[in-house]
């Protein structure tokens, strides 16, 4: 017999069935977004670059009038964002569907990065433990605590710079900064001069994550169960691969968390984000998040993720200043008119140098370190500007498109920090050029958790380099023959082929250029801090 709350549920569950089926049914009709046509099985896994991806995405979404574009690999739907509007709209918007990352297993499952990556981790209770981690040691006043190390990383580094200007080192010279920076926040360790076996162990870990997250570089991302194949097997050098990045990955956490909780045991390493974890969890409040396992990936994820992108671009940055040293001249003359004679720039001069922020946030749009953002799962169907969105689809932000909108950013491919100033006012202004942080640090959920510790170390570097150098272009002795048909000797200056390294962080080649200290005070000025900060 029939009950009345039978007959009620009946009388509710059966209108939202008959209503759902048929909003999936009409979903179903429709069309995927425009995309270039693929072959059978394989789709478009074959028309991907291998090189500057981002810049094809651009092309297609041109070519088939879209800003929103379509490709099948082998099977996997991809869906490029190809501008902010549509990675508001479904990534922030709509971030309780797309907040997870596809399987990616070249990464994770075959080299191991979703054990502790946050970045690569799947979203979930366990992603949601690391994140809260994270930011208990990443949220802006924590920030303010690590300002020591970035200062005196970034005065090192001055020092470095000035003993060795070899234009060929100076790439190195920055990742040695980047390295150390990151090393000191993560874990409270110091840095050797040369060879240090940390910032080595960063350095191929990075590398293997790079490669292996460029879509369509290795065929067990599309075709997952090749990753049963065996390592001895013709042709699968990818397992062979991800075996000895594996390997790296877990040293790359453990070796420096292992040597981080034996100092602070001992009283002699600085704060940093392994120690005041470790202080949280020996607090004993109710908080499960705060385990030995969570603290070493938070601490590895930061270690991993810093030292290659704010190296990178500051790399850039320099690549802009040496295009335009009007630009450095200007900013020169700001840093002299606030920061008095004798002295560095601090933090505490950052409120008055808004043309060196400025600085910063244009090489944070002109060269994105992460033109292709990472990767997004959409975990259920939807629907967005009348196209159908497959659920598992996974979901790729062009990034580089979005800071290169010209209807954004005028002029978007010349290094004008100018755009974010207010000629009238001359503070910080995104009246009429865009805050590239609605593209640069990620989306929604999946925000970047370290991106206040990596602004302030590139801000801080920034102002200290034009504080005390010079930026040029090289120069070159050339033989020429005259009308007179005498031949002779010349000088020309060396022009930037502003070559990068291309994967999923993109990173300048070493370039030619000359960085000399703008006077024999400058000079001093380095090598007196740097004494103080070694002393102190």
């Amino acid at each position: 017999m029939w009950r009345y709350a039978d007959i009620a549920f009946g009388l509710v569950a059966f209108p939202l069935l008959y209503y759902g089926l048929l909003k999936r049914r009409k979903r179903s009709n429709l069309l995927l977004p425009p995309g270039p046509k693929g072959a059978p099985l394989v789709g478009n896994l074959f028309q991907l670059p291998k090189e500057e991806g981002w810049k094809k995405y651009h092309e297609w979404c041109k070519e088939y009038n879209t800003d929103i574009l379509y490709l099948n690999l082998a099977g996997t739907d991809f869906i490029v964002l190809d501008t902010s509007k549509g990675a508001t709209d479904l990534l922030e918007t709509r971030s309780s569907i797309y907040s997870d990352r596809p399987r990616m297993p070249m990464v994770n499952e075959l080299s191991g990065w979703d054990a502790f990556n946050i970045g690569s981790m799947p979203y979930g209770t366990r992603w949601r433990k690391n994140r809260r981690v994270a930011h208990h040691s990443l949220h802006p006043a924590a920030v303010k605590s690590y300002r020591p190390q970035m200062t005196k990383s970034t005065r090192t580094f001055l020092k470095r710079l000035l003993d060795d200007p070899n234009p060929l080192n100076i790439i190195p010279h920055i990742r040695h900064l980047a390295g150390e920076t990151i090393l000191s926040i993560s874990y409270g360790l110091q840095i050797q001069e040369e060879n240090d076996p940390y910032l080595e162990l960063s350095r191929v870990g990075l590398q293997a994550f790079t490669d292996a997250a460029v879509p369509g570089a290795f065929l067990v991302d599309s075709f997952p169960i090749l990753k049963y194949v065996p390592a001895w097997f013709p042709g699968a050098s990818f397992k062979r691969k991800a075996h000895a990045w594996r390997k790296v990955a877990r040293e790359m956490i453990e070796r420096p968390y292992a040597e981080a909780k034996k100092q602070i045991e001992s009283g002699t390493t600085a704060v940093s984000v392994v120690s005041t974890c470790l202080q949280k969890a020996e607090e004993g409040l109710e908080d499960d998040a705060f385990t030995e396992e969570t603290i070493q990936g938070v601490a590895g994820t930061l270690f991993a993720g810093g030292s290659d992108t704010t190296g990178a671009l500051i790399g850039s940055c320099i690549l802009g200043l040496l295009e335009h040293p009007e630009i450095v001249k200007k900013a020169q003359a700001q840093i002299d008119s606030v920061v008095k004679a004798g002295s560095l720039p601090d933090f505490e001069h950052e409120s008055s140098l808004p043309y060196i922020t400025a600085i910063t946030y244009e090489s944070l749009r002109w060269r994105d370190v992460a033109p292709i953002g990472a990767p997004h799962l959409l975990s259920t169907e939807d629907e967005y500007e009348g196209y159908r969105l497959p659920a598992g689809a996974v979901i790729i932000p062009n990034v580089w498109a979005m800071l290169h909108d010209e209807t954004v950013y005028s002029d978007p491919f010349t290094f004008n920090p100018d755009r974010f100033i207010n000629p009238e006012t001359g503070q910080i202004d995104f009246t009429h050029a865009r805050d590239p942080s609605h593209a640069c640090w990620g989306f929604g959920r999946r925000l970047c958790p370290g991106k206040h510790i990596a602004f302030s170390a590139i801000w801080i570097a920034i102002a200290s380099l034009i504080a005390v150098f010079d930026f040029e272009k090289a120069k070159e002795k050339v033989k020429v023959v005259g009308e007179d048909g005498v031949e002779r000797e010349e000088e020309r200056t060396v022009e930037l082929t502003h070559d990068y390294i291309s994967t999923f962080v993109v990173t300048p080649k070493p370039f030619k250029c000359a960085i000399k200290a703008r006077s024999k005070e400058k000079a001093d000025l380095i090598r007196a801090w740097w004494i103080r900060d070694r002393d102190s």
